[in-house]
């Protein structure tokens, strides 16, 4: 027997089975797909083209578990963005994205109605464009037959069990990603929703995650190769179904997702005060498992390593394509051991918590005649690190503490990088047997909703293996320590002199 993960995320779908007892990978597929831009500013996904996706990658995997079938499945997906659907299960529209700009004329007039910290203290969230509030405002307003004629609108989590046969249900995870629901109730905000102008009955119920909501419907079923009463488990937004996928579930543990984003979640049992969080650009969210609370540090350090791919190594990108080989392990195979002596300030795209700056750049600072392509890559990761770093050390006042991290993403793959983390944070980084955690996690929920483990705790047990400790060197973190303090006196500097330009331009 097996559990089915199904992962969703902006531009790709990936669905993977594991044994039930050991936690094997059985067979995993995934598709890509693209995000749709009609106009300057839109950015949407094709429902029913990414549906169509999802049943290829579950097809596929429903295919190669040979004696071990399915008997219950979930699905980890992003958050934010909504499908509208009818009762019959027919997509009416496009999805909304998160960084889509519709929905920015309305935070003037609810940031008046709902102020900060009020909206912390129900959501566990700040106000912003980036959530679903806006755009199913947008949606209202701008396409109100779409609006009428949707039975429901849903996350992309609760659509795709829909889709498959599930009652509309949607986990609390990531129905904490539209700013309509009550944490504390764990339930929908009639007052945010008054506020909104928006209406309950076009949202799904919300339940935990682990909850059971359905089976596959016997016509899907049958198309996907699936056997008959597969259960259909709430699953969660994708950053709790991967701190899942890695055994973060206890206080004091944080993943350390690195992936295009870098993203640190930190777990915590009792929600704290909001002007806390707020100051430190921290939201709050249901985890997965119950009783726990995960928040999200991060910045687009994996973007910035994909830009030094792009601009310092195109030609060997496009060899080791040809050859079938990992061009970023070639790259990182150039870094020196120890700190690099570049300084670099990571703001070559917009940043993450505190400040969500938009508008700065970039700065590769120590750059000598003798300085190689190594070094400068290494200062950028380093870079990145010092960012997070930084915001972790700010974490004291609000009670929030990582004693040990889970590296998992497609950079933990890298043993240098990973090492680098540990040096420069001076803790402990695990890497788990399964880096694409995801998937895994999501399987790990369908078993706990199913009663294939009596508990998130007995699930991560049975199928959450760890690889290797990486454990920080005392004396390359005393040397990271000296190029920490020149990094943390770099971004005063570049910001006086975006100021400077600023007021040269109005």
């Amino acid at each position: 027997m097996s559990l089915l993960g199904v992962d969703v995320g902006t531009t790709g779908c990936k669905a993977a089975a594991f044994s039930e007892q050991e936690g094997h990978l059985l067979a995993s597929a995934y598709e890509e797909y693209d995000v749709k831009r009609l106009r300057p500013g839109w950015a949407e996904l094709d429902a029913v083209e990414v549906w169509s996706k999802v049943k290829q990658v579950i097809g596929a995997v429903a295919a190669s578990t040979g004696s071990d079938p399915v008997t219950a499945l979930a699905v980890s997906s992003l958050g934010e963005a909504t499908v509208p659907v009818t009762g019959d299960r027919k997509v009416l529209g496009r999805s909304i994205l998160h960084f889509d700009a519709r929905g920015e004329e309305y935070l003037e007039g609810l940031g008046n109605a709902l102020e900060d910290e009020h909206l912390y203290r129900i959501n566990g969230n700040t106000l912003g464009n980036h959530y679903g509030l806006t755009k199913l405002r947008w949606i209202k307003e701008h396409q109100p037959d779409l609006y009428e004629q949707a039975h429901k609108f849903l996350l992309w989590g609760s659509f795709i069990s829909f889709m498959l046969g599930a009652q509309p249900v949607v986990d609390y995870s990531l129905a904490n990603r539209t700013l309509l629901f009550d944490m504390d109730q764990e339930a929908w905000s009639d007052e945010i929703l008054e506020r909104a102008g928006l209406d309950r009955a076009k949202l799904p119920e919300t339940a935990p995650s682990g909850s059971a909501i359905g089976t596959v419907a016997a016509h899907i079923a049958a198309e996907l190769g699936l056997p008959s009463g597969v259960s259909i488990i709430t699953g969660a937004h994708d950053q709790c179904a991967n701190a899942v996928g890695c055994g973060v579930i206890e206080e004091g543990s944080a993943v350390y997702g690195m992936g295009t984003f870098i993203c640190i979640t930190p777990v915590f049992c009792e929600r704290r005060e909001p002007k806390l969080m707020i100051e430190r650009g921290l939201n709050t969210e249901h985890h997965a498992a119950p009783g726990r609370y995960v928040s999200f540090i991060y910045n687009q350090g994996g973007s910035l390593v994909k830009w030094f791919r792009d601009t310092f190594a195109a030609a060997e990108r496009q060899q080791a394509e040809e050859s079938g080989r990992d061009v970023y392990a070639d790259l990182i195979a150039e870094i020196p051991e120890g700190p690099s002596g570049i300084v670099g300030l990571p703001h070559l795209a917009a940043t993450g918590p505190p400040s969500f700056i938009s508008d700065s750049c970039g700065v590769i600072a120590g750059l000598r005649l003798e300085t190689s392509r190594g070094e400068i890559l290494k200062g950028i990761i380093e870079g990145s690190t010092f960012y997070l770093k930084e915001c972790v050390e700010s974490l004291a006042p609000t009670g929030i503490e990582i004693t040990d991290f889970r590296a998992v993403g497609g950079g933990s793959k890298s043993d240098a990088w990973v090492q680098t983390c540990a040096d420069i944070f001076g803790r402990p980084f695990v890497r788990p047997a399964i880096t694409e955690a995801g998937t895994l996690g999501a399987a790990i929920i369908a078993g706990v909703g199913s009663g294939v483990f009596p508990s998130f705790e007995a699930g991560v047990a049975s199928l959450v293996h760890l690889e290797r400790t990486f454990e920080p060197d005392p004396r390359q973190h005393a040397g990271y320590e000296r190029s920490f303090e020149k990094y943390t006196q770099l971004w005063p500097l570049m910001g006086a002199y975006l100021r400077d330009l600023a007021s040269m331009h109005r």
